[in-house]
């Protein structure tokens, strides 16, 4: 693992986590061909400017695990337009044109996962968990060339845990030894990605002092995370904005 660039010693003299912008906490870090497990639901709670910086890496031949691909022109969009993408372990893409046309003209290659399916694989990875069984997806093309068996009346489909080169996920809150507060929804896929990760970077928008996160609130400890990018002004689009006739 690459040894922080940043700035500030935190307490016990170590170096801080924190690295001045996204494209210095990648240095180092990405490659050509690795997996990389992406935090984020939609567009909620992604780490909108550690995508960004990926895109200007110009690294190439990744393998996104994450709940969907953004959309066109954001998110995991912005890789998929600069085909840096070659294989997305997904469970929802469906507001992606882009990656709709790429993946029926054979440029991308997809393991489409259920849902739950997805999250728990990602929790197996970071707990240590090689496989698992459930019910999800019996009888159907996801249990096409899996292990099946019969536990009692049921039978379950095996599924392998999930671990990538590289985390990127997004939080609230983080402080300087990368104990992190995530915000209502956010939390989503982003701690199961964190400890999926060999290396953990998060971008965060708040960054307090050591001490300042009351342990009890603390929703992802810092021994995850690895490094932290101060993004203190995220765009935040929404997905699919809906409003009453006349609310505005």
């Amino acid at each position: 693992m690459a040894e922080a660039v940043a700035s500030t010693p935190s307490s016990g003299g170590t170096k801080s986590k924190l690295f001045p912008n996204a494209e210095a906490a990648l240095r180092g870090i990405v490659a050509d061909g690795q997996t990389l497990a992406v935090g984020g639901f939609g567009l909620c709670g992604i780490p909108e400017a550690l995508i960004a910086a990926l895109r200007d890496s110009g690294v190439k031949g990744l393998t996104a695990i994450s709940n969907n691909a953004g959309v066109d022109g954001f998110g995991l969009g912005l890789l998929l337009e600069t085909r840096q993408i070659r294989k997305m372990i997904s469970s929802y893409v469906g507001e992606n044109k882009e990656f709709e046309r790429q993946y029926l003209s054979g440029e991308l290659e997809l393991e489409f996962n259920p849902q739950g399916t997805l999250a728990e694989r990602l929790r197996a990875g970071g707990a240590g968990i090689p496989a698992f069984f459930t019910r999800t997806g019996y009888g159907t093309i996801v249990a096409d060339g899996k292990e099946t068996r019969q536990f009692g009346e049921h039978w379950y489909v095996m599924e392998t845990a999930l671990i990538a080169d590289v985390s990127l996920i997004k939080a609230w809150k983080a402080d300087k030894a990368g104990n992190l507060v995530f915000r209502k929804t956010a939390r989503n896929f982003n701690p199961a990605c964190a400890m999926a990760g060999k290396v953990c970077v998060a971008e965060v928008e708040e960054v307090v002092e050591i001490g300042q996160i009351d342990p009890d609130h603390v929703h992802l400890p810092g021994i995850y995370v690895d490094r932290i990018v101060h993004n203190p002004h995220p765009e935040k689009r929404i997905e699919q904005r809906t409003v009453r006739q006349g609310a505005e």
